[in-house]
């Protein structure tokens, strides 16, 4: 069944054409990610579907009985308004009568004869387990306090609550532009999980490709002005683009091949010309158009030539700070070698950007000492705000640090350097203040990167950029001779680019592990599981002696046992969270028994997510060895 139809739509600002006669349909069900270089047009394609812009051409149909959920990139957000009012400002019937029942319940002096009311038009809509679904999408975003004004909100926190309240929507059409910029890996893992269980239609612009793979089932790629079409996930658009680009350069050769030999025909003398068909002529230069089109294979590899660096880099010596009663490193330790490539991971607000900033002298630690070496040289990307001008140019930008980039291999122009990132050469000599989001952070860091830097820190460097420019990321970091350490919830970047982590547990305590993002994952999960069983007995667990006995890989019997049990339990815990909804929805108890069941249902809710994730670490043990 389609869902909505795009026909033929167009849109450009000023001189700048962003897409042209594009035309794509999406059906009802499909999960659906747009793909597109920054600077494309995807957030303004996407305000369109929404209805937040109007298309300079175009027509777009949606099918019958389509409500719309939409989640901007940067959410416009009422610095007076409470978290309460936003999350529930809407027009869905069901919406309002949450939001009036939350308020009912929040009051100190609580009028009985409303909530009573309130109480029982929820038991005739059936609604509260869409009240309980509400309490674990706010509970995993950390959303507490309902009545905090919007304006006394962290960036992050901002698009947390607006991503809430796009999910929150009883909506069959949700549209997310970049929905994990600000969350942390833990969350993100749950969006995907929820994304991947919803029963509804989602069209969704985000660089996050382990997202994209488990939650995208189509993939739509603007580029060129050309919309391409690929009915799978993140996976199978790579095979499939590659083989469209293999087609592509085929073609062109062929094409170079053709070109030639008809351009000795074009330069014989004109009488000769004269008594050849006109339509050949005019095939020519269709001809000639594709011939002198650029190939999108690059094959020139951008490496900078690294400043020297010396035998002492980077010394912290038992550095420590607080922020109130909080604290956020406590006598944390470590000496930086050569070639080092960290990634630091940990929740929001865990202190993460605060050690890169007292590593850059911007913060001073409470106690502890710092050593640098004197050949270091800091390239800093920091997360937020971009120390550019506004009213330069791209291409002053770029000279302004060198007429001529030096690379590994000779050179660059600035127009070499600025096309190669994809900047084309139309956008050179706009101003900085005319790029969009993504191509802003893009300039940034690449003004980080042209220092020839022997230290490269960056903050949170993948969020708004596109993948194709991710790509080439990846490839210089990877060539990169320097030391790396780098803040990302962008888990595909992480676990390509660096080798040992720096994991903020909270309370101050950092874990220096060595491995990946995901092998470090693993590794947390399984402490996490065995801390909380430890946590829910009286005396801890006897580790077995394992001296002298074979390992093998097949899971033991405590596993298997434990797997068979957690099945049993989730399916108890889902059964009381069913009777609990059920009473709630036959009206019966008084108001008190209503406020205990919604807290036990949001509870049951928090165990099941814990039981859940540790038989699938279970399963992957047990089918493993089937």
């Amino acid at each position: 069944m389609n869902l909505l139809t795009v026909e033929n739509l167009t849109k450009s600002f000023g001189e700048k054409l962003l897409f042209e006669n594009i035309s794509f349909g999406i059906e009802v069900g499909q999960k659906v990610a747009l793909i597109a270089r920054n600077g494309a047009g995807k957030s303004t394609l996407i305000r369109i579907l929404a209805g937040e812009e109007i298309a300079d051409e175009g027509k777009i149909t949606m099918g019958n009985d389509i409500t719309i959920s939409y989640l901007p990139q940067n959410p416009e957000m009422d610095e007076d308004q409470s978290v309460l009012d936003y999350l529930f400002d809407s027009d869905n019937a069901l919406v309002t009568l949450i939001k009036q029942y939350e308020e009912l319940i929040a009051q100190k002096t609580v009028n009985q004869q409303l909530l009573g009311q309130v109480i029982n038009r929820i038991d005739e809509l059936h609604a509260w387990d869409f009240e309980a679904k509400i309490k674990e999408i706010l509970g995993k975003f950390d959303i507490n306090d309902l009545n905090q004004k919007i304006g006394a909100l962290s960036g992050g926190m901002r698009k947390k609550v607006a991503l809430s309240k796009a999910l929150i929507e009883e909506a069959n059409f949700i549209i997310l532009d970049e929905p994990t910029n600000h969350l942390d890996i833990t969350m993100i893992e749950w969006l995907e999980n929820y994304l991947d269980r919803q029963n509804l239609s989602l069209f969704i612009v985000t660089h996050d490709r382990y997202f994209l793979d488990k939650v995208c089932n189509v993939i739509i790629e603007l580029d060129g002005g050309n919309i391409y079409r690929y009915k799978g996930n993140y996976a199978y658009f790579l095979e499939k683009k590659a083989e469209r680009l293999a087609v592509e350069m085929a073609g062109l050769e062929k094409a170079r091949s053709l070109y030639n030999t008809e351009l000795e025909w074009m330069r014989r003398q004109p009488q000769a010309r004269a008594t050849k068909p006109k339509a050949r002529e005019d095939a020519f230069y269709d001809l000639e158009e594709k011939a002198k089109q650029k190939s999108k294979v690059e094959t020139r590899e951008f490496n900078v030539n690294m400043q020297r660096l010396g035998g002492k880099i980077l010394e912290l010596n038992y550095i420590s700070k607080k922020y109130g009663g909080q604290k956020i490193l406590e006598d944390f330790t470590y000496t930086f070698n050569r070639g080092d490539r960290i990634g630091i991971v940990g929740k929001n607000g865990c202190g993460k950007s605060t050690l890169l900033r007292i590593i850059m002298g911007e913060i001073k630690p409470d106690k502890g000492k710092i050593v640098r070496g004197q050949t270091v040289e800091f390239g800093y990307f920091q997360q937020e705000g971009l120390p550019i001008n506004e009213d330069k140019r791209i291409i002053d930008i770029v000279k302004e640090i060198g007429e001529q980039i030096e690379i590994k291999k000779g050179s660059m122009s600035p127009v070499q350097f600025l096309s190669y990132f994809n900047f084309h050469p139309d956008v050179h000599y706009n101003y900085f203040s005319k790029l969009s989001g993504g191509e802003k952070r893009k300039l940034y860091l690449l003004t980080v990167l042209l220092r020839n830097p022997n230290f490269l820190i960056l903050d949170e460097p993948t969020n708004d950029l596109d993948i194709e420019t991710l790509n080439k990321l990846e490839e210089f970091l990877l060539n990169y001779e320097g030391c790396l350490l780098i803040v990302s919830h962008d888990r595909y970047f992480m676990d390509h680019i660096v080798d040992h982590v720096f994991v903020f547990q909270g309370d101050g305590k950092v874990k220096d592990y060595y491995g990946n993002y995901s092998e470090f994952y693993r590794q947390w999960k399984i402490e996490e599981n065995k801390q909380r069983k430890k946590n829910t007995k009286d005396k801890p667990i006897k580790k077995p002696d394992n001296r002298g006995k074979k390992l093998t890989n097949k899971p033991t019997y405590k596993q298997v046992k434990e797997y068979e049990t957690l099945e049993d339990e989730i399916a108890q815990l889902e059964l009381r969270k069913s009777n609990l909804i059920d009473k709630m929805n036959q009206g019966e108890g008084t108001h008190e028994d209503y406020r205990i069941w919604s807290e036990e249902v949001g509870e049951i809710v928090r165990i099941i997510d814990q039981k859940t994730d540790r038989w699938l670490e279970l399963s992957e043990i047990i089918e493993r060895v089937e």
